[in-house]
């Protein structure tokens, strides 16, 4: 077999990575399941047609193939794809058990995704993403939208990683506004103006002309809406400012005033109002969500997210909601790739017990027993080789502690500084910050 090739896209962390996103994973899920979200796991798979209905995303559909696919077999797997986020799957899994549910039905998914892009920094083809959202029957109070850059602000800021700054808009001002200066196509518009970072003010004044009919006063009004930004509710001012006048956009204005105003009270700074977000997909139809990560803010958004009118309806029967996503491998991958985060060691282990002879070496699982029960991570070594060979192999695993046992009583060296002291496998405990591999 020749060598294997890394596939692009696909990313495999060391062990000692692993050990960070794992850390990372916890920090996350505990902050969610502090503001009251419950776990939830959906399929992998998704019907085609309900993966396709979001044109944007058509080309990025893994379809799921079988090698010997029975044409006229029932399996039906000619019409499955991967799913490329959280989303869509939760509408999915909301409508088949609605009458199961509690609304609002808060609930958090940590799973891996697949779509088809271009590989690049901080972009892959297989990526782990950790979403919260909140869904309600027929209607959902615009209050949930506030909640969410603060358990988003809690659960990043919980780990030891650049600060963050969420940029919050809102899609009521942007479709009010444009509906206001007389835009029949606010689709349009918002399109545009969403590509405002990448191709300038002068070219987006231009494609607002030419797909969605604006006079030069038009695109100069929504390039003015656009460039807004405020990290207090000053930001209605400015709005006001230029004159336009329409009930959605007052409606926008003061949902995103209380978005801004929950925010600074929970977390001064953390949020920021900027009305060029206008987020891609096109299911959002309230406060969406982007945010950017201190000297990162070239790769883009780390967490998105939105409130959803129309996602999930059965019959008269809708279920709007409210969500937003970390982007856990996209976060990862630029500090790994930054070498921005480490661990204290590679290997959970706290403790070798090394082995006299291979004849005592029930002595030193022995030792291990008791030190595991008080939940202390121990290895036994994996020989009855010379004590320095031994506190070698503990050594370049990082390993801090080699444990002797002895006829006459155990002892325990700490092989960083050299130290060593009578043990007792039944008392004896590590400090705090030596029990598990730090991450910092």
């Amino acid at each position: 077999m020749s060598k294997p090739t890394p596939i692009s896209g696909f990313p495999e962390w060391t062990t000692g990575q692993r050990m960070i996103e794992q850390f990372v994973l916890d920090r996350i899920r505990r902050t969610f399941e502090l503001y009251g979200f419950a776990p939830l796991e959906t399929r992998s798979v998704e019907p085609l047609d309900q993966l396709l209905r979001k044109g944007e995303t058509s080309k990025e559909v893994y379809v799921l193939r079988r090698l010997q696919a029975d044409a006229d077999g029932a399996a039906g797997d000619d019409a499955l794809g991967l799913h490329f986020d959280l989303t869509v799957p939760f509408a999915r899994y909301v409508l088949e058990n609605a009458g199961k549910l509690h609304f609002p039905f808060r609930r958090y998914q940590i799973q891996k995704v697949w779509r088809g892009e271009r590989p690049q920094e901080g972009r892959y083809r297989e990526f782990l993403q950790a979403d919260i959202d909140i869904v309600d029957r027929d209607t959902l109070p615009a209050h949930h939208e506030a909640e969410m850059p603060l358990v988003i602000g809690d659960a990043l800021r919980s780990l030891p990683i650049p600060a963050v700054r969420i940029q919050v808009n809102n899609r009521k001002i942007c479709e009010g506004f444009y509906r206001g200066v007389g835009l029949t196509d606010s689709e349009a518009a918002l399109r545009a103006i969403d590509k405002l970072d990448k191709i300038g003010p002068v070219r987006v004044a231009e494609l607002l002309a030419e797909t969605a009919g604006a006079s030069e006063a038009q695109a100069k009004a929504c390039l003015a809406l656009a460039e807004i930004n405020a990290p207090d509710a000053s930001f209605a001012d400015a709005v006001r400012a230029l004159g336009v006048s329409d009930p959605l956009l007052d409606e926008g204005v003061a949902e995103l005033v209380a978005v801004v105003e929950t925010a600074a009270a929970h977390s001064p700074g953390l949020c920021v109002a900027d009305l060029r977000i206008a987020r891609g997909l096109d299911y959002y139809t309230g406060t969406v969500y982007e945010t950017q990560l201190a000297g990162y803010e070239r790769f883009g958004s780390i967490c998105s997210g939105g409130r959803y009118d129309n996602l999930a309806s059965s019959g008269t029967v809708r279920f709007p909601g409210v969500g937003i996503s970390i982007g856990v491998t996209r976060l990862l991958g630029l500090l790994f790739g930054a070498n921005a985060l480490s661990v204290s060691r590679s290997v959970p282990t706290c403790v070798l017990v090394a082995v006299t002879a291979e004849e005592e070496r029930p002595a030193s699982n022995a030792v291990a027993e008791a030190l595991r029960s008080r939940g202390i991570p121990t290895e036994v070594s994996p020989s009855a080789a010379k004590f320095g060979k031994q506190i070698r192999y503990a050594e370049r695993r990082g390993i801090p502690y080699v444990w002797f046992p002895g006829a006459e009583g155990d002892e325990v060296k700490d092989i960083r500084s050299g130290e060593q002291a009578a043990a007792a496998a039944g008392e004896w405990t590590p400090p705090r910050e030596d029990l598990k591999p730090l991450v910092g």
